[in-house]
């Protein structure tokens, strides 16, 4: 085992004919555990573990082309890399016709093609790549510090409907990814920072820039082989105030990235 340079495995966490919109509610859950399992299987916690292909399913579905994958990829690739991963990637990417799958046509991929392979549309994960690694992190600026975030946004049978994964940028920025997995409802949330200790509070300060994707964005028609979404995009950009108890409005299934400084 010492001798590994790292560990790599694929995550394809879902039946294809038995996913439910309940199931986001699992995702961070499951890639933790899986974590620890590597670790307990043996492998050196000085050995990187990698995901090196993921998706929905194993096998095609119609929710990887809804919104449903989109919040999904979110909250795989921000518990993965909270939970001590070393490295992320997520296939396959490349556009490709829409095919039958379980629950409708879809799509692997971050594109809807035509027979040519010319690209029509772009899909939800398309998007959920761009809040990602455009957004929340910035590619190619340098190292990135994550730190421990967590929401107590809940529903009556105690499933956590807000995920919150906390990076501080190469610039001193700090920057956070909210999902609200509630398919139903937007959800208000009070953002606070707090030292190690738990006791020492501070709060965006000045111009805080808010993206967010989700269900206002994007909707997946299913129409067959016609299937397409419309709303196609793009994100929804604004910039806030950043005040003491600030309140922000998490839209109903979205993924919201809020950057700025700390006071």
């Amino acid at each position: 085992m010492q001798d590994l340079a790292f560990v790599s495995f694929e995550h394809y966490p879902f039946p294809p004919c038995e996913i439910n919109w309940t199931d986001l509610y699992r995702e961070p859950e499951l890639v933790k555990h899986i974590l620890q399992v590597w670790r307990d299987d043996g492998v050196p916690v000085n050995v990187p573990l990698m995901v090196t292909e993921s998706n929905v399913s194993w096998a095609l579905t119609q929710p990887m082309a809804d919104t449903f994958a989109a919040l999904w990829l979110a909250d795989n690739a921000g518990s993965f890399l909270a939970s001590g991963g070393a490295a992320f990637y997520h296939s396959p990417i490349q556009p490709e016709p829409l095919r039958s799958g379980c629950h409708g046509y879809s799509t692997y991929g971050n594109f809807v093609a035509n027979e040519k392979l010319e690209i029509q549309q772009h899909t939800s994960q398309y998007f959920a790549s761009q809040m990602i690694n455009l957004e929340w992190v910035k590619h190619g600026a340098g190292v990135h510090e994550l730190f421990p975030a967590e929401a107590d946004v809940k529903d009556d049978a105690g499933h956590v409907l807000v995920t919150a994964y906390a990076v501080k940028r190469p610039g001193g920025e700090w920057s956070l990814m909210l999902i609200n997995k509630d398919p139903s409802n937007a959800h208000a949330v009070k953002i606070e920072f707090a030292d190690s200790s738990g006791k020492q509070a501070a709060r965006f300060t000045g111009p805080v820039t808010m993206v967010t994707f989700g269900a206002e964005q994007y909707a997946w028609h299913p129409e067959g082989a016609k299937s397409h979404a419309d709303p196609d995009g793009p994100t929804a950009r604004k910039t806030l105030a950043g005040k003491d108890g600030e309140v922000v409005a998490l839209p109903k299934a979205s993924v919201t990235v809020l950057r700025g400084k700390i006071d």
